[in-house]
């Protein structure tokens, strides 16, 4: 099936939906819609260094390491590799009605936030602080998440970009000119 037949067929599934049934498959933990034969879906898993979260798999340095080698290419394999796995993983644990945290194909990966401050706590999850370098590195491993096919290996969602630990200057200055004492809505 191609990209444009796939689309319309999810158009006209979701039109049949009602509006309960279209907002509770907003939850990272999407239940059945049994009349519609749509299977619970749990969208919550993350390949930041492989898939082992949910069982025995490869398990590759955290993304700091991975980007001190400065190889997109190798990345990229890497990306694919944690994709077949999930892969196997999902179809072994579908078999057996198994849609539970960490077992589906869609990742929230690859972290892309760019790593500044280190109050955050999470900057091996990064590519570290240099932008060009994490394009680089987060462009390669979704590709290898996702594969160059027609269909999707596996569905990858870089992480922590909109809301990250980078500065925000024009959210604390405004704020603080403002005497608003920390409460952010009049400065967005």
């Amino acid at each position: 099936m191609d990209r444009k037949t796939a689309e319309a067929k999810a158009r006209a599934l979701v039109d049949q939906m009602t509006l309960r049934e279209k907002a509770s498959q907003l939850r990272f933990d999407s239940p059945a819609i049994e009349r519609l034969g749509i299977p619970a879906y749990n969208w919550w898993n993350e390949a930041l260094h492989g898939v082992a979260r949910g069982g025995t798999a490869t398990s590759f340095p955290q993304a700091i390491g991975l980007a001190a080698m400065f190889d997109d290419a190798l990345v990229e394999k890497l990306g694919d590799v944690a994709a077949t796995e999930g892969r196997a993983k999902f179809n072994q644990f579908t078999k057996k009605g198994d849609r539970d945290i960490y077992h589906g194909l869609s990742f929230w990966s690859p972290n892309i936030n760019i790593f500044r401050d280190p109050r955050w706590g999470r900057g091996h999850e990064t590519y570290g602080e240099d932008p060009y370098l994490t394009s680089r590195m987060g462009q390669a491993y979704v590709h290898g998440l996702q594969g160059h096919g027609e269909h999707l290996k596996s569905a990858a969602c870089a992480k922590h970009f909109a809301v990250h630990s980078g500065p925000s200057p024009s959210v604390q200055c405004c704020c603080q000119s403002q005497g608003s004492g920390g409460d952010l809505s009049p400065c967005l």
